[in-house]
């Protein structure tokens, strides 16, 4: 499902349009739901849930025999070794499945994926979209990619070589600043067009537009 209408993506293509009319980057921006699904982060959490249940087990095994014992009828009996191993790989799988389970819920498996991570995998999937859809697709190598992930509430700027050698990273952070703004308030389209605009002033001034300038890259929002 689409995350913004097409009215939208319309405030977003005419910022690009007309950011690109000061300078001959060519600006991309793309937003997606969500940059990984982080099936290796709940793996991660599941086996260490399950390791923590069979090694209280294995640190308290008499609680859990007690309430097994209470729930098959109430009466005690002599666990013998095999029952004993059986019960602490029950209890690791049942608890595997369960920790798997909880986080099939959105919300709960990103809530468990360490800042750091989120950022990486972000920073890794915007700079594979940049190789993809805009390095070196451009007279001059002048692609600038802008890409925000909705799920990780993260966004990154991916630029050419030659935009690199001549703007430093920090300056990027006005760009990133007024856009997170909008979007904080909900206003995702109108923030990326913020971004969109101060890129296009970043650029112009080392990369000016010229009179056969040429449009290389479609002016329009991708969404992933």
């Amino acid at each position: 499902m689409p995350i913004l209408d097409e009215s939208q993506h319309k405030i977003v293509s005419d910022a690009v349009a007309e950011a690109e009319l000061t300078t001959s980057g060519e600006i991309v921006p793309v937003l997606t739901q969500a940059s990984d699904h982080y099936s290796d982060i709940a793996l991660f959490w599941a086996a260490a849930v399950s390791f923590t249940v069979m090694s209280l087990f294995a640190a308290l095994p008499r609680p859990f025999m007690d309430l097994w014992d209470r729930l098959a009828g109430g009466w005690e009996h002599v666990w013998t070794t095999g029952e004993t191993a059986s019960m602490t790989i029950a209890l690791g799988l049942v608890s595997f499945v369960a920790m798997w389970l909880i986080q099939l819920i959105p919300a709960v498996r990103f809530a468990l994926v360490p800042g750091p991570v989120k950022s990486q995998r972000v920073r890794d999937r915007a700079i594979r979209n940049f190789k993809v859809g805009a390095d070196g697709r451009t007279h001059g190598r002048t692609g600038v990619l802008l890409y925000l992930s909705m799920r990780e509430h993260r966004a990154e700027i991916v630029a050419d070589e030659p935009i690199h050698e001549k703007v430093e990273p920090e300056v990027w952070g006005e760009a990133m600043a007024d856009m997170l703004d909008e979007i904080r308030k909900g206003c995702i389209a109108e923030g990326i067009a913020a971004g969109v605009r101060d890129v296009g002033q970043v650029l112009s001034p080392h990369f000016p537009r010229r009179d056969d300038d040429v449009n290389e890259l479609p002016d329009r929002l991708i969404e992933l």
